[in-house]
């Protein structure tokens, strides 16, 4: 039985520091998964806030009312501000809002996507169960035409190469596959990430404060980009380009360069997640980088 490749789609993202990162499109089934399993939740959180409250009487249907309307507002932009622009249903299909600048992703931006999300679907949604409470008393052919112009809304990520909805537009925004962040305890322990590799390479060590010019987020990416150049999939001309900017970035002393960018990548990867690890420790987190 033949089976049918399906192609990536791949949206290069270029850092604030000049570097072309590419990332992989989240396919609309994925997207679709995780909005399934998000509303599901809002409407068990709908349903358990009723089945509390009822007993109160009036007050209690008004508590549920504005909680129910806080809940369904609101679950997408905190999860997506708290979880690195994931909520359950993105973190369960394995995907992610980033920023289609490069840079972090912003609350303002979360807030933006998200506020648009009546027009294209809870509209869609309510025209399609319940016209008349959409438009009442309208001419039929006025109903309709309104019905399909939301649609346009809804369906816009199958007519556009990166998948963006109304809301991507509007906050600059793109939903990406994410592989799971598990800051590599498996490529950690490779032989290429043990300290005893690092330390047979002379010239390869870091100060505290080199160290804490980057963050988490950088340290993933980094993370990201080592795993696919193990894979053989990463342009060795990225892999070079990521490297001399770090150089650069940390103040890396010009004589060190001949320090192999594979072997330097290694060991700053290595030293970075120890110094995180560390700071962890006393209940310190850098998410991203100082400046």
């Amino acid at each position: 039985m033949r089976t049918i490749a399906v192609e990536k789609r791949i949206h290069p993202i270029r850092t604030p520091e000049g570097i072309s990162v590419p990332f992989e499109v989240a396919p609309i089934g994925d997207r679709a998964r995780a909005l399934l399993i998000d509303l599901f939740l809002i409407f068990l959180g709908i349903i358990g806030l009723w089945f509390v409250a009822s007993p109160l009487g009036w007050l209690g249907q008004a508590l549920a009312l504005l909680a129910g309307f806080l809940l369904q507002n609101f679950y997408f932009i905190f999860c997506e501000i708290n979880l690195g622009g994931r909520t359950i249903g993105k973190r369960t299909a394995k995907i992610r809002v980033i920023s289609r600048d490069g840079g972090p992703l912003t609350a303002e931006a979360v807030l933006a996507r998200n506020l648009t999300r009546d027009l294209e679907l809870f509209l869609p949604l309510a025209g399609l169960l319940a016209p008349e409470a959409l438009i009442p008393q309208a001419p039929n052919w006025a109903a309709l035409l309104a019905c399909l112009w939301i649609f346009v809304f809804a369906f816009m990520p199958l007519f556009n190469r990166d998948r963006l909805r109304c809301g991507d537009l509007v906050a600059g925004t793109l939903v990406v596959r994410s592989p799971e962040p598990v800051l590599l305890p498996d490529l950690a322990q490779a032989p290429a990430f043990r300290p005893a590799r690092q330390a047979s390479t002379p010239g390869i060590a870091f100060t505290r404060e080199q160290l804490d010019i980057y963050g988490v987020h950088e340290l993933q990416v980094l993370e990201d980009l080592l795993r696919r150049w193990d894979e053989g999939s990463l342009d060795p001309r990225i892999f070079e380009e990521v490297a001399e900017k770090i150089k650069k970035k940390i103040a890396w002393p010009q004589q060190d360069w001949r320090v192999p960018s594979e072997a330097f990548l290694r060991a700053f990867y290595a030293a970075q997640r120890g110094r995180l690890e560390q700071r962890l420790l006393f209940g310190e987190r850098r998410e991203r980088k100082k400046g």
